[in-house]
């Protein structure tokens, strides 16, 4: 029997619903490692609480936290194995990602012995445990690469971001416990903390501009709760103490708790994603199904969709007046014309479209950095002023404020001038202030 067109459009639509249920199960398998993501968040703040109190506290957080990451792990494992199937459609890259992620999932038993016995130190641990995520984050990017839908491809760019926010605001948590736990304020570990809050909001931002209405909204939403205006408060006595000062060793496990609840809110985002990428992909397949048994509408969908190529080809030998250039493929499709359109569907190029955008929130990033540094300098001298003057917090910035007006200066200048005043300098009257 001579091949017919019919046939060869039928096995294509087979094709299209076949890729579509392997990006299911890609969808399904990146929620897993989602899942297991926040479980070794989790486990890695509490780890990293109890060995900079040295074992005096968040002993039994930790151990609850291994006990319910574990199941999470075996489930993963499982889903790995599955990928060994044909039929799930994995890539080369993907099996050589998992197989470096079971690497370091088996070196977990090891460490988490290691501190059971107090043996490394609370960075190191948290070192640790930030690789072995970082593993799962990659190879949840990598399994989002794959989809030529553009609903689909906009929601798995969504939830790569939020994971990636995510994981910055679990590393986060786990510096701060190291902090906080070990009751003095180190420099390097406040600049991790500043280097986070920025890659936190990177990640957020295109978070946003990729999710829905509704997500958007709903984590909108969570930046007005007093879970955040409290973690805010608890950011500011981090970056603002000097170094080497005496950090309240009580504050941690409120900074673990509202760092906790910020991470589960994104959590619960994550989840709906999820349940969103999985009814995007119920539905395309549904669609292709029902497409699947309307021969007649798929030959009818097949010359009214003739390769983008023909376009420019009917353009050049049919448009009236001189043309502009001969019909040639491109390396790089034309965002504006329909091949293009196609191409921009993909995660990388959906992300290319975004240059312009990440450039300009770089710039934004190193403005919030120099704020973030300008805030650290005001507070340190309103300290100073407080401790020196026995002036209320109030107090000591409206003098930072009057002195900045009756002298014309910007109040960083103020703030860094009153900072390197010699202690004798404030003998004088309370409402005095001096400048260099």
């Amino acid at each position: 029997m001579p091949l017919s067109v019919s046939q060869l459009v039928l096995r294509a639509r087979q094709l299209e619903i076949e890729a579509l249920r392997q990006l299911a199960g890609r969808v399904d398998l990146a929620d897993v490692i989602g899942r297991l993501v926040h479980a070794l968040q989790r486990e890695r703040g509490a780890a990293s609480l109890h060995l900079a109190s040295g074992g005096q506290r968040f002993g039994a957080e930790r151990l609850a936290a291994v006990a319910q990451a574990q199941p999470v792990e075996a489930a993963l494992r499982e889903l790995f194995a599955a990928q060994l199937n044909p039929e799930a459609g994995a890539s080369a890259r993907s099996l050589s990602l998992m197989a470096w992620v079971m690497l370091d999932l088996d070196a977990l038993r090891a460490l988490r012995a290691a501190i059971e016995q107090r043996a490394p130190s609370a960075h190191d641990v948290v070192a640790a445990y930030s690789r072995v995520i970082a593993g799962l984050v990659e190879l949840v990017f990598h399994l989002a690469d794959a989809t030529a839908h553009p609903a689909i491809s906009r929601l798995l760019v969504a939830y790569v971001h939020l994971v990636q926010g995510k994981e910055s605001a679990g590393q986060e948590r786990a510096v701060g416990a190291q902090l906080f736990g070990s009751g003095a304020c180190d420099d390097t570990e406040q600049q991790r903390i500043v280097h986070l809050i920025d890659a936190q909001e990177r990640s957020l931002r295109v978070f946003e501009e990729f999710a829905d209405d509704a997500l958007r909204a709903q984590w909108q939403q969570h930046q007005l709760t007093p879970t955040v205006a409290q973690l805010e408060r608890l950011r500011r006595t981090l970056c603002t103490a000097r170094p080497g000062a005496a950090l309240d060793t009580q504050l941690s496990e409120s900074w673990f708790d509202v760092s906790s609840a910020r991470i589960t809110d994104m959590g619960q985002l994550q989840d709906d994603l999820v349940r969103g990428l999985r009814q995007a992909c119920a539905d395309q397949i549904a669609h292709a199904e029902q497409a699947l048994h309307d021969s007649e509408g798929l030959l009818r969908h097949l010359r009214d969709n003739p390769p983008p190529h023909t376009h420019a080809v009917d353009r050049f030998f049919n448009a009236p007046g001189q043309p502009d250039a001969a019909p040639v493929l491109s390396a790089v499709s034309d965002a504006s014309s329909p091949s293009g359109s196609a191409a921009m569907s993909s995660l990388v190029e959906l992300l290319q479209t975004q240059s312009a955008r990440m450039a300009s929130m770089e710039a934004e990033l190193d403005s919030a950095r120099r704020a973030l540094h300008e805030r650290k300098i005001i507070e340190r001298a309103k300290g100073a002023l407080m401790s020196r003057l026995g002036l209320t917090e109030e107090a000591a910035f409206r003098a930072l404020q009057k002195s900045a007006m009756d002298h014309n200066r910007r109040l960083l200048d103020v703030a860094e001038a009153t900072l390197a005043l010699p202690d004798l300098a404030f003998a004088a009257r309370p409402g005095t202030m001096h400048q260099k």
